[in-house]
Protein backbone atom coordinates (compact mmCIF):
# COMPACT_ATOMS: atom_id res chain seq x y z
CA UNK A 1 0.00 0.00 0.00
CA UNK A 2 1.78 3.20 -1.07
CA UNK A 3 0.06 5.98 1.74
CA UNK A 4 0.22 10.20 0.47
CA UNK A 5 -2.45 11.86 2.46
CA UNK A 6 -1.59 14.82 0.68
CA UNK A 7 -3.66 15.34 -2.47
CA UNK A 8 -1.85 17.78 -4.13
CA UNK A 9 0.44 16.48 -6.76
CA UNK A 10 4.42 16.64 -5.96
CA UNK A 11 3.74 17.90 -2.32
CA UNK A 12 4.37 15.72 0.42
CA UNK A 13 6.35 12.11 1.37
CA UNK A 14 4.83 9.56 0.32
CA UNK A 15 5.92 5.93 2.05
CA UNK A 16 4.96 2.45 0.84
CA UNK A 17 3.80 0.14 3.36
CA UNK A 18 4.14 -3.50 3.22
CA UNK A 19 2.01 -5.50 5.86
CA UNK A 20 3.89 -9.01 5.84
CA UNK A 21 2.45 -12.43 7.29
CA UNK A 22 6.07 -14.12 7.07
CA UNK A 23 9.35 -12.75 7.08
CA UNK A 24 10.84 -11.30 3.78
CA UNK A 25 14.95 -11.63 3.37
CA UNK A 26 16.71 -8.26 3.63
CA UNK A 27 17.59 -9.21 -0.53
CA UNK A 28 13.99 -8.89 -1.32
CA UNK A 29 13.04 -6.08 0.78
CA UNK A 30 15.65 -4.51 -1.03
CA UNK A 31 14.41 -5.46 -4.18
CA UNK A 32 11.21 -4.40 -3.13
CA UNK A 33 12.49 -0.48 -2.32
CA UNK A 34 14.28 -0.66 -5.70
CA UNK A 35 11.08 -1.50 -8.02
CA UNK A 36 8.91 0.71 -6.07
CA UNK A 37 11.35 3.87 -5.94
CA UNK A 38 9.91 5.74 -3.18
CA UNK A 39 11.86 8.07 -0.64
CA UNK A 40 11.16 4.92 2.08
CA UNK A 41 9.10 1.56 1.94
CA UNK A 42 7.70 -0.03 5.64
CA UNK A 43 8.47 -3.42 5.99
CA UNK A 44 6.08 -3.99 9.45
CA UNK A 45 4.80 -7.33 10.51
CA UNK A 46 2.60 -7.86 13.71
CA UNK A 47 3.73 -9.87 16.65
CA UNK A 48 1.90 -10.82 19.74
CA UNK A 49 2.00 -7.13 21.21
CA UNK A 50 4.39 -5.20 18.69
CA UNK A 51 4.70 -4.80 15.23
CA UNK A 52 8.41 -5.25 13.99
CA UNK A 53 9.51 -2.36 11.79
CA UNK A 54 12.18 -1.93 8.94
CA UNK A 55 12.64 0.83 6.32
CA UNK A 56 14.60 0.38 2.98
CA UNK A 57 15.59 3.40 0.84
CA UNK A 58 16.55 2.00 -2.91
CA UNK A 59 20.00 2.02 -2.49
CA UNK A 60 20.08 0.22 1.39
CA UNK A 61 18.19 -0.44 4.54
CA UNK A 62 17.69 2.49 7.09
CA UNK A 63 17.67 2.89 10.67
CA UNK A 64 15.14 5.23 11.36
CA UNK A 65 12.26 7.07 9.25
CA UNK A 66 9.81 9.22 11.15
CA UNK A 67 7.16 9.65 8.06
CA UNK A 68 7.52 5.71 7.01
CA UNK A 69 6.54 4.97 10.73
CA UNK A 70 3.50 7.42 10.98
CA UNK A 71 2.43 6.09 7.77
CA UNK A 72 2.44 2.67 9.32
CA UNK A 73 0.77 3.28 12.29
CA UNK A 74 -2.23 4.89 10.17
CA UNK A 75 -2.30 1.75 7.92
CA UNK A 76 -2.60 -0.48 10.69
CA UNK A 77 -5.00 1.88 13.13
CA UNK A 78 -7.16 2.44 9.83
CA UNK A 79 -7.03 -1.38 8.04
CA UNK A 80 -5.16 -3.65 10.73
CA UNK A 81 -6.17 -3.21 14.20
CA UNK A 82 -9.02 -0.51 14.22
CA UNK A 83 -9.14 -0.77 18.03
CA UNK A 84 -5.55 0.22 19.21
CA UNK A 85 -4.83 3.89 19.84
CA UNK A 86 -1.02 2.92 20.55
CA UNK A 87 1.22 0.78 18.73
CA UNK A 88 4.73 -0.04 20.04
CA UNK A 89 7.60 -0.73 16.93
CA UNK A 90 10.81 -2.57 17.37
CA UNK A 91 13.14 -1.15 15.58
CA UNK A 92 17.14 -0.87 14.57
CA UNK A 93 17.07 2.25 15.96
CA UNK A 94 15.27 0.65 19.39
CA UNK A 95 11.27 0.89 20.44
CA UNK A 96 8.99 3.59 19.10
CA UNK A 97 5.92 4.20 19.72
CA UNK A 98 2.71 5.63 18.49
CA UNK A 99 -0.11 7.38 19.86
CA UNK A 100 -3.25 7.97 17.85
CA UNK A 101 -4.99 10.95 19.20
CA UNK A 102 -7.98 11.50 17.16
CA UNK A 103 -7.18 12.18 13.76
CA UNK A 104 -3.41 13.02 14.72
CA UNK A 105 -0.43 10.29 15.42
CA UNK A 106 2.25 11.01 18.22
CA UNK A 107 5.59 9.45 18.06
CA UNK A 108 8.12 9.39 20.08
CA UNK A 109 11.74 9.75 18.30
CA UNK A 110 14.75 8.38 20.24
CA UNK A 111 17.32 10.35 21.38
CA UNK A 112 21.03 10.17 19.62
CA UNK A 113 24.18 11.10 21.32
CA UNK A 114 26.22 14.65 19.85
CA UNK A 115 29.00 13.95 18.25
CA UNK A 116 31.44 17.18 18.07
CA UNK A 117 32.23 18.48 14.55
CA UNK A 118 34.49 20.38 12.66
CA UNK A 119 32.99 23.76 11.18
CA UNK A 120 34.61 23.48 7.48
CA UNK A 121 34.20 26.85 4.70
CA UNK A 122 32.45 24.40 2.67
CA UNK A 123 29.79 23.89 5.56
CA UNK A 124 29.32 27.20 6.09
CA UNK A 125 29.08 28.47 2.44
CA UNK A 126 26.83 25.46 1.69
Amino acid sequence: MIMSLNNEMFKGNSSGVLILENEFDVVTMQNIAIENNLSEIAFVMKHEDYYSLRWFIPKKEVDLCGHATLASAFVITNFIDTNIDEIRFETKSGTLIVNKKDNLYVLNFPSRKLNKTEITKLVLFA
